[in-house]
């Protein structure tokens, strides 16, 4: 494999975590939102990765599958028969959004995206050190 592949297979992780950190700002940006245009409250997106074999070079990359919504997760319900939104017990549906697991998650992402940073940082210095010695 020359390091130009490497390059690319970094870069390939690097979209894939950048895609994934968009999608978890969202989540966090959304953890109050309690009506939606679909309807009801938001819903958590999650995202989903495979293996993709890229014809051109013959390498297997990373890709965003999916992003798909969260409905494992039940909502929170919330006890509050004064709000406008609440149903006939009393109980407002809210999102299933929690912020430390989406704040875990933005640290699982961001250090993916760095280990990919720091492998096309490292074939880089390969490049130049190759060059330096053709010289």
């Amino acid at each position: 494999m020359d390091l130009m592949q490497a390059v690319n297979i970094s870069a390939s992780g690097m979209a894939a975590q950048s895609t994934r950190m968009k999608v978890i700002s969202e989540n966090v940006a959304n953890a109050d939102s309690l009506i939606t245009p679909e309807g009801g409250p938001y819903r958590r997106k999650i995202v989903s990765f495979e293996t993709v074999l890229d014809s051109n070079s013959g390498l297997q990359k990373v890709n965003v599958s999916k992003i798909s919504q969260d409905t494992t997760t039940p909502l929170k319900r919330e006890y509050n028969p004064a709000h406008p939104l609440a149903d006939e017990n009393g109980y407002l549906a809210r999102p299933n959004v929690n912020t430390m697991i989406e704040s875990v998650d933005m640290r699982d992402a961001t250090r993916a995206y760095e280990a990919n940073m720091a492998a096309i940082e490292s074939a880089k210095e390969m490049m130049v050190k190759s060059l330096d010695l053709i010289r």
